[in-house]
């Protein structure tokens, strides 16, 4: 019998059961949980040596961009299933309307603008959210006292009742979404998801037209300096 084998397995697993400790909703105490815990370790010391990851397409020029570009698309996808079943027991349509209550709830009322930019939405869909929300009385609107032409939209007690109701189900499918990454992980993909996300607010908020947003942002940025 390999002791020494034996010894390096029963350190690896002690490490892996500290890890959990920190962040207990990582991976699952099982054998699988373990597998995924060293696999995601390999990664991050691969990451830490400089080592480029692979990406679908990357052995046939595929460039990072557009892996980077896809995946965010995919985790969108995989994050409106989860959303989809959180609220499939419940008053809401899209996992936009209690997203929008969420951010009333958490901020305070807002013009309708504000919270449709919030919620990084073109006019015509926010307001169709709005008026649907409105509707159901989950919301209620009165006039701004600093501009009689603007509406302030607050979240009604109902709307509180309801969006409390679907809470649990939302959290889990919120820790669904992050998966199998470990504190560590989510930390850094918080950065880098910040970091992008400081770059685009800047850009949607100016309600560049169609036509003429990729030729603008290009124009103005210079990416082959980033």
């Amino acid at each position: 019998m390999n002791f020494d084998l034996i010894k390096d397995f029963m350190t690896l697993l002690e490490q892996f059961e500290s890890d959990n400790k920190t962040s207990p909703n990582s991976y699952p105490p099982t054998i699988e949980g373990f597998k995924l815990w060293v696999s995601g370790k390999e990664n991050l010391e691969s990451t830490r040596a400089g080592d480029e990851p692979y990406w679908e397409g990357k052995e046939n020029g595929r460039t990072p961009e557009s892996a980077i570009s896809t995946l965010l698309v995919h985790l969108n996808r995989y994050a409106k299933t989860y959303s989809k079943s959180a609220i499939s027991d419940s008053e809401f349509s899209t996992q936009e309307d209690f997203i929008y209550l969420i951010n009333l709830k958490a901020f305070g009322e807002m013009t309708k603008m504000a919270l449709i930019k919030k919620n990084i939405h073109d006019k015509p869909v926010g307001m169709l959210i709005i008026a649907r929300l409105l509707r159901q009385g989950l919301i209620e609107q009165t006039d701004s006292d600093l501009d009689k032409r603007s509406k302030l939209i607050r979240i009604t007690g109902r709307g509180l009742q309801i969006l409390e109701n679907q809470m649990e189900k939302i959290r889990q499918a919120t820790n669904i979404v992050a998966g199998n990454l470990n504190y560590s992980e989510k930390m850094d993909l918080i950065r880098i998801l910040n970091k992008l996300d400081r770059f685009h607010y800047p850009i949607f908020s100016r309600n560049i037209h169609s036509d003429e947003l990729i030729n603008t942002v290009y124009d103005e940025y210079t990416f082959k300096k980033l």
